[in-house]
């Protein structure tokens, strides 16, 4: 039965649901033992003729109905559709690229999330400097009534790790953004650094990446992320800075 259930979820990932429908159909009017002839002239490309004899010979194996098949694979192609148009994930990358894969750049990304937020916007980065275009888009934002939120490792001289004062700098760039930064913290995390690099508007979408809020980050570094929209993740990544808050972990400064 899995090598079934694995045809199935690979063939409804694989055609439209109106050729899952085809096939769907012609399983109604067809003998097990007559599938692997009758079902592949019914998609048209080489890979989905593979698929579909694969779901043929895997179903000969088995003791479910021509009906009972045919339900599944409808089944499985509705949830499919309905779960990919309530979440979509794209590869971020930053970097060498080649000809064979198609990504979005990591600065694409995170101005795509800061130009979609309508309420709210809650940001994480080890050190941020030189990124005028996020700091053009975060203001730009803030104009438009959205609350700007950033979690930020502090400098050597206030108790963080790195050398720069990235919060005072981004309080002179973004002034209306609110700082928070993670200190007083307790074993087992003493030695712990912000080392989260996110960004997540409205708990709608969210960008996870390596790539810090520096311009070699977004022009010149190995980076890579997934920028994710709908769904539950960015929900749940909000949720959970803004708990972070609530329980006092980070403080604002």
């Amino acid at each position: 039965m899995h090598e079934l259930l694995d045809a199935i979820a690979a063939l409804v990932s694989l055609v439209s649901p109106e050729k899952v429908q085809a096939v769907a159909a012609r399983i109604r009017r067809t003998d097990a033992t007559k599938a692997a002839t009758a079902l592949p002239s019914v998609v048209g490309t080489p890979v989905a003729r593979t698929v579909v004899e694969q779901l043929a010979a895997a179903w000969q194996n088995t003791k479910v109905g021509s009906d009972e098949l045919a339900s599944m694979l409808l089944t499985a192609s509705h949830i499919y559709t309905k779960v990919s148009s309530e979440q979509s994930t794209e590869l971020v990358w930053t970097g060498p690229t080649t000809p064979f894969v198609s990504a979005r750049r990591t600065e694409q990304a995170l101005l795509q999330v800061i130009n979609s937020a309508e309420q709210s916007l809650f940001i994480t980065s080890f050190v941020a400097y030189n990124v005028s275009t996020i700091v053009k888009a975060l203001n730009a934002a803030n104009h438009r009534g959205v609350a700007i939120a950033m979690l930020l490792e502090l400098s050597q001289d206030h108790g963080g790790s790195i050398t720069f004062d990235a919060i005072g700098t981004m309080r002179i760039l973004v002034p209306a953004a609110k700082l928070y930064a993670w200190r007083d913290k307790p074993d087992p995390f003493s030695d712990g650094r912000v080392h989260a690099k996110v960004a997540v508007a409205d708990g709608k979408t969210c960008f996870i990446t390596s790539a810090n809020l520096t311009g070699h980050a977004m022009e010149k570094n190995m980076e890579a992320g997934v920028l994710i929209s709908g769904g539950r993740i960015a929900k749940l990544l909000d949720e959970h800075l803004r708990s972070l808050v609530d329980t006092k972990i980070v403080f604002p400064v």
